[in-house]
């Protein structure tokens, strides 16, 4: 396991926070700004990709951008006592929704399975054909299973998934049986971009009781309250998406992601 890999998975520092970039929802300077305002309100890795409309350009001016602006947070971490210097640079990691989306100048890419997938492309199909510029990029790939539970939002739609029911357990808990046994690295539960209600907490407790995995969930978690019940279920990390792109402005959208991340501790 290389670098990126290690800190994803390492689980001694309690619950994490993270956000998704959309490339095709933003500018490349907007994506900057917004991810340097979540690095200051404590998020510790910024995903790039999630939509349809990504591509290789905007998928690559954006990480450029992003990973820019985060230098000025390792040289301010060494000004400011209230931004972690001690957890070292903040990855810039691949969520690509396809083959088509990539970026070589990523720190890592989630190599994943969409698992309750009924196409094959989600299965297999776009891992093999991104597997190559994954190989001679050398970006680092870290395997993962995911899965998308109600209500699902567009990645159910989108992914042609069979989506798990909020109070399926026992599908999630053979999903994370599974993932472990394929040798994935993460498992990622997922109520969709957008989501009206994150998922479940039976479900995230039935993954963490059922493999030994990093619990990643994200979908529908808008407040510290959704993120601290999502901690206490079992997730090793806590992702948003759609409330960054709520706040045109760095200082507001700082603060309430600090609100929400305050619910980790």
């Amino acid at each position: 396991m290389g670098v990126v890999g290690e800190y994803m998975c390492d689980r001694s520092q309690g619950t994490r926070h993270a956000i998704v970039i959309d490339p095709a929802d933003q500018t490349p300077e907007v994506a900057a700004n917004r991810a340097l305002a979540a690095a200051h309100a404590g998020s510790r890795m910024i995903l790039v990709g999630g939509s349809s409309d990504t591509d290789m350009d905007n998928v690559h001016a954006t990480i450029v951008a992003i990973k820019e602006a985060l230098e000025l947070v390792i040289w301010a971490s060494s000004q400011d006592s209230d931004i972690d210097g001690d957890s070292g640079p903040i990855p810039v990691v691949l969520f690509p929704q396809g083959a088509a989306a990539l970026s070589h100048a990523a720190d890592g890419i989630t190599f994943m399975m969409l698992m309750n997938s009924m196409d094959p492309r989600f299965l297999i199909g776009e891992q093999v054909k991104g597997a190559p510029f994954v190989k001679k990029a050398g970006i680092e790939a870290v395997p993962m299973g995911y899965l998308i539970c109600e209500p699902g939002g567009k990645a159910g739609e989108v992914g042609k998934a069979d989506l798990i029911g909020s109070e399926q357990t026992e599908r999630v808990e053979a999903y994370a049986m599974a993932a472990q046994f394929l040798g994935f690295h993460l498992f990622y539960l997922e109520a969709g971009s957008g989501a009206e209600y994150p998922v479940n907490q039976d479900l995230i407790r039935a993954a963490r009781d059922s493999c030994d995995l990093p619990i990643i969930v994200g979908g529908g978690i808008r407040d510290s309250h959704a993120a601290r019940a999502a901690s206490e279920a079992g997730a090793d990390w806590i992702i948003t998406g759609n409330i960054t792109e709520e706040y045109d402005d760095a200082s507001e959208l700082q603060a309430v992601l600090s609100d929400l991340i305050s619910g980790l501790q």
